[in-house]
């Protein structure tokens, strides 16, 4: 136990943290790479032709993968943001801070994806479906912190601000989740669930996994880039950040 926190306050180091994440983006990168890569072109190109939607299924391998991480990059948010207010790391404010563009940008793709795949299954680009909508509400949860990040002069106190907005936000998640359950949505069922096998062909579904993979790594990939970039900005005071560019 007593090793885990040292590990726990050790990680809490933003020198610390550039230092060995550094090591990690190659790999991260290249299994993003091979990843999407090999998703994209199996997905796109030899999967067979859905029954019903025909090739308009395709836009799945985008569109499920950045809802996923959209989802899952708001929980990494709240919990960055709830280390922050609770053991005042300051790498834990960094991270929450360069989650949440990644985290916009992941819903943005996820709604206009699924815009696209809306009108020629739906007949119109939006409607206000229970799905469709806690997914903008999401959108606007992610913006909500960026603004709040740049609202004050005091670092401690937009990170206070920004984390509590994230916590508050992730009773939307099950929401989102379970929307299709609860309510009468256009929306189809969940396609992947953890308690029973995936409802897609098993030659569809391989390549989708391998697209959530693929954005799993990317999203970790990106993340650690906007936090490094964070602490380089945060502590170019320091010595050992000036250092680095002699």
């Amino acid at each position: 136990m007593a090793s885990f926190y040292q590990w726990f306050h050790r990680m809490g180091s933003p020198r610390w943290f550039y230092e060995k994440s550094g090591r990690w983006l190659p790999w991260l990168a290249a299994a993003a790479f091979l990843l999407i890569g090999t998703g994209l072109i199996w997905g796109l190109v030899f999967a067979p032709e859905d029954a019903r939607q025909g090739n308009s299924f395709r836009i799945i391998y985008i569109h499920v993968p950045a809802a996923f991480l959209a989802l899952a990059g708001y929980y990494v948010m709240a919990v960055a943001g709830a280390i922050g207010l609770i053991w005042k790391m300051k790498l834990a404010d960094m991270v929450m801070k360069s989650a949440a563009p990644l985290g916009a940008a992941l819903t943005f793709v996820a709604l206009f994806t699924g815009a696209v795949w809306g009108k020629p299954t739906w007949g119109t680009y939006w409607v206000w479906d229970a799905r469709i909508t806690s997914m903008l509400v999401l959108l606007f949860l992610y913006l909500g912190v960026m603004a709040l990040q740049h609202a004050y002069n005091s670092l401690d106190t937009a990170a206070r601000a920004s984390a509590l907005l994230a916590l508050v936000g992730t009773v939307n998640i099950p929401i989102i989740y379970k929307s299709v359950d609860w309510w009468y949505t256009l929306h189809q069922p969940a396609t992947i669930k953890l308690t029973g096998a995936p409802s897609m062909h098993p030659d569809m579904f391989r390549p989708l996994l391998l697209m959530i993979l693929g954005f799993y790594a990317f999203y970790a990939l990106v993340l650690i880039l906007n936090t490094r970039a964070e602490i380089l900005h945060r502590e170019r005071r320091t010595g050992w950040v000036q250092s680095l560019s002699e």
